[in-house]
């Protein structure tokens, strides 16, 4: 069976921003915003702010901030990650720009104890990632924490703050639809718009009725001053989505995104409460402040482990798809289908980075760790490292995140059957779920590229799981109570004719972004539910 359609051959946004890695979406995108304020600051779009002045401000900052990660690197002995110097440079940047003595119209310079502290906000940034940590994971955003400290150090040698983070940048109308399609992108490829979207909604719906019902705000300038004097929509796209510091679970960082915006407004929304904002020494209730306050939250949601792998060697599972096994140094904790980003520092590292998420495809209850991955030629050097790793060698993983796990209760509307859609290493999370020990009816529908090259085969008929094979070839040894659909790939009517019953299951699809997007598409009409996983940009 074949399908003569386009629909595949376009590339979608998913494959796009996942050409390349999370950091370096997130890097472009900042200095994107930040050239264009710089190019606005130049020609006047942006006036009374000195040009010169924040360049030199943001080559301090990326000074301070790539030096002093890389030399509390030396002193942690662990190597340091430039491009996460690189962001928190940035951040800063639009935090704390312009500096006071910039922010006059005869071109003044930003003066060197300006700098001073600024750079010293950089160090403090960086050195929280390895002070404030929590079994080698950071528990505060860098750029808050930087900015909070610094004004604690100002206030404890006793001077005045001669630098605050104002957000002014960050929250600056002519920037407004730079920012917006920025944290957009960043939202969408960390596949956190619904959190973006509650920290959004909420903090401009406070902020909001605090100024029109606190302040007498008209309606018609209440909204412009909540969308373009607050640094709503820049927090919840680079601060607020931040990953290492949000906890494991959906439903958890909503929470979390909330509790942030509500935060954000109470200075505004004090007002309508008759109450007055609380102070602490010289720190109020600001926004890096509710970004930090939000950090704790999580952090007590759940303790983030930094875990310590010891590689188990490689083996290559059919044709470029290879299976990497680690022993943990202390039990990893997950549900299956979760997955867990790996660091990998490494020399020769090509522009991907060090750092890659993949699906665990082991089950909880393993002393062995898995992941698989597809290696083919040329490979990333993140790829070619992880395989040639040599036994017993430590890499580290920054935790488990996920919430592509089955339901728990199979009692009620979750004990319903299960339709399984992968398409090539896709499969991951599903091998870790079926051999996970629990009962349900399920259905893979597996999509690979050769029948006779089927990753996991003997795993899958293990688990005893009815599987579907879909692949543009006949197999020439089917496994008993397999069926194939000759097909060059999943479509909703491959799935028609293998799964009768498919309008009855709840659908978990897993792959390359197209794949998933065009399944998803197709089941929605066909199925009781569908929920979505995929990988990119590793």
């Amino acid at each position: 069976m074949t399908r003569s359609t386009t629909t595949r051959s376009r590339p979608s946004i998913d494959g796009l921003l996942g050409r390349v890695t999370m950091y370096r979406l997130v890097t472009i995108v900042l200095a994107v915003v930040a050239a264009v304020y710089v190019v606005f600051t130049a020609t006047g779009v942006i006036e009374g702010l000195s040009t010169v002045g924040n360049l030199v401000a943001l080559a301090v900052l990326l000074v301070a901030s790539v030096g002093s990660n890389r030399l509390l690197g030396l002193v942690w002995r662990l190597k340091p990650h430039d491009e996460s110097a690189v962001i928190t440079a940035l951040l800063l940047f639009f935090l704390f720009a312009p500096l006071p003595e910039a922010a006059g119209g005869d071109g003044a310079g930003v003066g060197a104890a300006n700098l001073a502290w600024l750079a010293a906000a950089a160090v403090l940034a960086n050195a929280s990632k390895y002070l404030l940590a929590w079994r080698g994971r950071h528990v505060l955003n860098p750029a808050a924490a930087g900015a909070l400290l610094v004004v604690v150090a100002q206030w404890a040698v006793g001077r005045e703050s001669s630098i605050n983070a104002l957000w002014q940048t960050a929250a600056t109308e002519a920037l407004a639809p730079f920012v917006a399609v920025g944290a957009l992108l960043v939202l969408w490829r960390t596949r956190r718009l619904d959190v973006g979207l509650v920290f959004a909604v909420v903090a401009f719906a406070l902020v909001l009725t605090g100024l029109t019902a606190g302040f007498g705000t008209p309606l018609s300038q209440a909204w412009q001053t909540a969308l373009y004097s607050y640094p709503i929509l820049f927090m919840a796209g680079f601060m607020v989505s931040e990953p290492l510091t949000l906890p494991p679970r959906r439903g958890q960082q909503l929470v979390v995104a909330a509790v942030m915006a509500v935060l954000l407004a109470f200075p505004t929304f004090a007002s309508v409460l008759e109450v007055t904002p609380p102070t602490w020494g010289p720190l109020s209730m600001t926004p890096e402040l509710a970004i930090v306050l939000g950090n704790l939250v999580a952090f007590a949601f759940a303790r983030r482990t930094g875990v310590v792998l010891e590689s188990a060697g490689a083996r290559r599972l059919a044709g470029d798809t290879w299976e990497v096994a680690f022993r943990p140094r202390r039990r990893v904790r997950f549900e299956p289908g979760q997955y867990l980003e790996l660091h990998l520092p490494h020399a020769g590292a090509d522009r991907r980075g060090v750092r890659r998420v993949f699906s665990i495809s082991s089950p909880p209850q393993s002393d062995d760790l898995r992941i698989a991955i597809r290696v083919p030629e040329p490979a990333s050097s993140f790829k070619r490292a992880l395989v040639d790793l040599d036994a017993g060698q430590r890499v580290r993983a920054t935790g488990v995140h996920g919430d592509f796990v089955w339901p728990r209760d199979a009692s009620r509307r979750s004990g319903r059957p299960l339709l399984l859609v992968a398409g090539g290493i896709g499969v991951t999370p599903f091998l870790s779920q079926l051999r996970s020990g629990e009962a349900r009816d399920v259905v893979l529908v597996y999509g690979v590229p050769d029948g006779d090259a089927v990753p996991y085969r003997d795993e899958l008929v293990a688990t005893g799981v009815r599987v579907v094979l879909v692949s543009p070839t006949s197999p020439g040894d089917l496994p008993e109570g397999w069926v194939h659909v000759a097909a060059p790939f999943v479509t909703g009517e491959a799935i028609d004719e293998a799964v009768p019953d498919a309008a009855s299951r709840t659908a978990y699809v897993s792959g390359p972004p197209a794949m998933v997007a065009g399944v998803r598409s197709a089941l929605r009409s066909r199925c009781a539910g569908v929920r979505t996983d995929y990988f990119s940009g590793y």
